[in-house]
């Protein structure tokens, strides 16, 4: 259950949520993929915080999400096709953190007695690193551009998905890539100057035979779980 108010020291928290695991980073990295394989193979509960998104921001006035608010009246070529790539960086709620409070909520009502493997690119930096226990508890994975490309039309081509309900779907898909770049680079300098944990997912354009079997081995080692049931 979750912390009274008045008991939610950092200190508190730290303790709270000594058993989750936390997956961050770039889109086309891996994050769904290696924390589902984790959650399988050492029976830990599975927290993605893209699961939550649609409750989430039902729940977030205009006054706690000023960016979220923005981006809803928006048409979808205001969202990925009229806007430059830095626009829509600097203005995408996720990504400025609106919301983080409402996943440490849903975590903290998680049972402690199961570790949770915790995943999504709304797991900054700067937001997960006092509450961890231990620096070993995070690592963002961050795949470079053409890694993340071959990922994102592996999972669906221009025109398919959001995208396609674009005007422009081929710009909409090369904002949306470009955007998601710098987010990546700002996210690895984030947690670079908080002394995290950072995965490159791999340097290849594509996820090969047995991409995913490794990376999970290298999150698990990094989380200190390479073997036996991670509890």
């Amino acid at each position: 259950m979750p912390l009274p108010p008045d008991d939610r020291t950092a200190d508190a928290l730290r303790g709270a949520l000594r058993h989750v695991y936390w997956i961050g980073g770039g889109s086309g990295g891996g994050k769904s993929a290696v924390a589902r394989a984790l959650s399988d193979r050492h029976g830990w509960r599975l927290y993605a915080t893209d699961d939550v998104m649609g409750d989430h921001a039902r729940r977030l006035s205009p006054d706690k999400a000023p960016r979220l608010h923005a981006f809803l009246a928006m048409s979808m070529d205001e969202r990925w096709v009229d806007r430059s790539p830095e626009a829509m960086l600097e203005t995408f709620h996720w990504f400025h953190g609106e919301g983080f409070g409402l996943i440490v909520e849903d975590l903290l009502r998680l049972p402690r007695e199961t570790p949770v493997v915790a995943e999504g690119f709304r797991l900054l930096p700067r937001l997960v690193a006092p509450l961890l226990a231990e620096p070993r508890q995070a690592v963002w994975l961050l795949p470079a551009p053409g890694f993340r490309r071959a990922a994102l039309l592996h999972r669906e081509a221009p025109g398919e998905g959001f995208t396609g309900r674009t005007g422009d779907p081929e710009r909409a898909f090369a904002n949306l890539l470009e955007r998601d770049r710098m987010f990546t680079e700002r996210v690895s300098a984030e947690a670079g100057s908080l002394g995290l944990r950072t995965i490159d997912p791999g340097t290849g354009s594509a996820w090969g035979p047995g991409a995913v079997d490794g990376l999970v081995a290298r999150v698990g080692e990094a989380f200190g779980v390479p073997s036996g049931n991670g509890s």
